[in-house]
């Protein structure tokens, strides 16, 4: 489908929702499909980028005829958050929702891996893949600690829950996050898209944990959200780096209702529940009247055709397909649990020298190892239960991350781990 060919069946104005359509049937968080819930995640998390990002082009732009513009598109994609988000249930825990967000972080960026031509952006796709995955672990152990909540029952087994790339190895000095920006005029748009979406996914996350975080009982819980979102405040600026610094404001507004375009009419093909597919194909004709909007100011303002920004014919390429991902994180598990940054680059920790900044910042930030919270959320279960919760097809491919009675606190961390 190419969005640029489809002719808005309405105008925008017409497309303004009341409250009691704003106002949507929260999904049953034991009967939703964990699919159906990672995407209400991820597209609540695309809407308040898009209503961010319309707040910073309003702030730096001196016409207010355009200003205007924007702010009336801004109004609908603030509707359209507040529509998706609401489908969350009153009933449904911080955590459990929690473990939705992580169960999208792994597919999610599992899928577009699996998908994305560039090399480069690859690697960064699957440094983070194992990050998450083990955000993933730590979370559901503390939900099966506090809550007595097997985290596979939310998840239907679709994703695999064991040790990744250990949290206390995730913090890294604030150099190693910034990344090589991609250069959108000759990327392919699945390197653009995937480089969109994850930035706008991993800001979602970061903002839920920042926001709500500190609303968690006080004790380890509470530390482990703190802990977890100050990573990924890393994985958005190491997203976020992928970006074309030398896109105008609104060849960046194109490219993000394109983005919208794309992944709405992704969630309307592939949607099994029969009320959120209608809701996806709302948005689809709101978004699609949202792109022929900045193709129009982007050939009055700047005086370029849509055809110059998205270096296509606008079609969209195969379109995002949540599925399990397990052998593709395995694999990437086995091959990379021990890398960790080097400015742009990903090394081997063993190949760092001695006085690298990452040992320095790491033990900073760590202290001792045994006040860490992802780790402590780990050992408190262990002498609980006498063992940690996993929910595994088979045991882990790292040797290192099989001991079920003692959390490996060393991979990627320390050298001859």
């Amino acid at each position: 489908m190419n969005p640029f060919e489809q002719k808005p069946e309405k105008k925008m104005d017409e497309m303004v929702m009341d409250w009691s359509t704003m106002s949507p049937k929260p999904y049953g968080k034991l009967e939703a499909d964990p699919y159906t819930k990672t995407r209400i995640i991820l597209m609540n998390g695309i809407e308040v980028e898009a209503v961010m990002f319309g707040h910073n082009f309003h702030r730096n732009c001196p016409d207010n005829d355009l200003r205007r513009e924007l702010a009336y598109v801004r109004r609908m994609e603030q509707q359209q958050q507040k529509h998706v988000n609401w489908m969350s249930p009153s009933d449904e825990t911080q955590l459990e929702l929690t473990i939705g967000y992580e169960h999208l972080a792994v597919d999610l960026t599992a899928w577009l891996a699996m998908h994305e031509p560039d090399e480069y952006a690859k690697a960064c796709m699957d440094f983070a893949l194992l990050e998450d995955f083990d955000h993933l672990y730590r979370y559901a152990d503390l939900l099966k600690m506090d809550e007595d909540i097997p985290a596979h029952k939310l998840v239907r087994g679709y994703v695999e829950i064991t040790p990744g790339r250990p949290t206390i190895a995730h913090h890294r000095h604030p150099s190693e996050a910034v990344k090589e920006a991609r250069d959108f005029k000759t990327a392919d748009i699945r390197t653009k898209l995937g480089a969109l979406i994850l930035t706008a996914g991993e800001q979602q996350t970061m903002n839920f944990y920042m926001n709500l975080g500190n609303t968690y009982p006080e004790g380890v819980g509470r530390d482990l959200y703190q802990e977890i979102a100050m990573v990924e405040e890393q994985h958005v600026t190491h997203y976020g780096a992928l970006l074309d610094p030398t896109c105008t404001w609104l060849e960046n507004m194109l490219l993000r209702e394109y983005m919208e375009c794309y992944l709405y009419y992704s969630f309307f093909e592939t949607e099994v529940d029969p009320y959120v597919k209608k809701m996806w194909e709302m948005h689809l004709e709101q978004e699609i009247t949202h792109l022929h909007k900045a193709a129009e100011l982007l050939e009055k303002y700047d005086g370029k055709e849509w055809q110059e920004t998205m270096g296509t014919d606008g079609e969209f390429p195969e379109l995002l397909d949540f599925h399990e991902t397990k052998d593709y994180v395995r694999d990437v598990l086995a091959n990379q649990v021990t890398l960790t940054a080097d400015k742009e680059d990903f090394v081997e920790v063993d190949t760092l020298p001695a006085d690298h900044e990452f040992f320095a910042w790491n033990a900073r930030v760590n202290g001792r190892t045994q006040d860490v919270p992802s780790h402590k959320a780990i050992r408190e279960l262990q002498d609980k239960a006498g063992e940690d919760y996993r929910s595994e097809d088979e045991e882990s491919p790292v040797e290192g991350l099989r001991d079920r009675k003692k959390d490996n606190t060393d991979l990627g961390r320390k050298q001859s781990a």
